[in-house]
């Protein structure tokens, strides 16, 4: 008798675990739908406010105005002509964003959009006037504008991953022509390192070495081409030379002067970060894997802050940046955490978004910039709304 309650008492705890472990998957299901939701949602309202009539081009900000000037690019000539679409750098946002959806729901209708709107619309940036061939900050029926060596960086990582993804060779065909491209910015000053602008070659930023270190190594991925993995390894160590700070936090730019721009984003760390990571996932070297955890201690620290709102518990919220910096930051984050499944980070990006979904989204959908709700955005940026987009996809992913 003893026996048989011993059995039906084994019995028991097997179907109460099945039961939890059932509660739990369908938990985690219902959070990571939610996250694609609220990304389907947010590329919605980002397509029917920022969308141009009869193109695939987009406004950059919301409301529009046709006085806007951008206040990022090389060239004070191009920085003070108003003009009616987004530049570059705004527009490829939303291919990381659509990619990301795509990548996250595996729903074909998101490589449709890729393929027929967001990549149609890019071609309009596309530079076969200058060689090597690469894509130019402003569309080409406008006169000739600057190329940007971190724009295009940015685009190869898109299409060597959409790429990895559907195996279709014409995304890594453009991918390696964008490479040849960045490498053209490439020179023996400082001892290496990408500059950031082709027309102005002033100074090798971290926004075009770290990213270009990602792409190297995505491209390594995609090829198995050795030379990838050596040029990946070359940009990071360079840029771990010449442009980390002793809290591991990356500064922005070192000029040919050797005068370091101290400046911190999110993004340059991020990718650092993320480099570190893939480092570690091709070569298995622990190295690589301290560096990355080094780093996002060091970012944790740097651009979070203790939060408390007016409801709900205390939290660390993200210090006011550009929203996609924060993004970019995020890919990072993501990568270290399949490698080492520490789930501090994540868990606190999950809340910060779940906090911009009620606090900063407004009643139109988009997004003002402030995590912590208090300030509004008189326009909002298209760049803004796609990185939001991109970071809701993604955390939709993580299990």
């Amino acid at each position: 008798m003893k026996k048989v309650h011993i059995v039906l008492w084994l019995a028991a705890c097997c179907l109460l675990s099945f039961a939890c472990e059932q509660k739990k998957g369908k938990g985690e299901e219902v959070a990571t739908n939610n996250n694609l939701e609220r990304a389907e949602m947010t590329l919605d309202s980002l397509y029917k406010h920022y969308s141009v009539l009869e193109t695939n081009l987009l406004r950059e900000n919301y409301p529009f105005k046709d006085d806007y000037k951008a206040t990022y690019l090389a060239s004070e000539e191009q920085n003070d002509a108003p003009n009616q679409y987004s530049y570059l750098w705004p527009y490829s946002g939303t291919f990381s964003a659509v990619y990301a959806l795509f990548e996250t729901s595996d729903d074909t209708k998101f490589r449709n959009t890729l393929d027929n709107k967001v990549l149609n619309g890019l071609e309009e940036y596309y530079d076969t006037k200058r060689e090597p061939y690469g894509y130019a900050s402003y569309i080409n029926s406008a006169k000739e504008s600057d190329r940007f060596y971190d724009d295009n960086v940015w685009l190869g990582i898109d299409f060597t991953d959409t790429y990895i993804k559907t195996k279709d060779q014409k995304y890594l065909d453009k991918a390696q022509i964008i490479w040849n491209f960045v490498m053209s910015g490439c020179d023996d000053k400082l001892g290496g390192g990408i500059y950031w602008c082709e027309q102005k070659k002033e100074s090798k930023n971290t926004c075009s070495n770290a990213p270009g270190a990602v792409f190297a190594l995505k491209l390594f991925e995609a090829t198995l081409d050795s030379s990838y993995l050596a040029q990946g390894k070359e940009l990071y160590e360079w840029t771990k030379k010449n442009l980390q700070d002793t809290d591991y936090v990356y500064f922005d730019n070192i000029n040919l002067d050797g005068k370091i721009s101290e400046a911190k984003y999110p993004y340059n760390s991020g990718q650092m970060m993320q480099a570190a990571a893939l480092l570690h996932k091709i070569t298995k070297e622990n190295n690589y894997l301290e560096d990355a955890q080094n780093i996002a201690k060091g970012s944790y620290n740097y651009f979070f802050t203790d939060f408390t709102p007016n409801e709900g518990e205390a939290f660390k919220v993200l210090k006011e940046h550009d929203v996609w910096f924060i993004a970019v930051m995020l890919r990072g984050f993501v990568e270290l955490y399949h490698l080492d499944g520490n789930k501090t980070y994540i868990d606190t990006f999950q809340k910060n978004l779940d906090f911009a979904w009620n606090n900063t989204r407004e009643t139109n959908g988009l997004f003002n910039k402030d995590f912590s709700g208090k300030k509004k955005d008189e326009r909002k940026w298209l760049l803004t709304q796609a990185a939001m987009v991109e970071m809701y996809a993604r955390m939709g992913g993580i299990k």
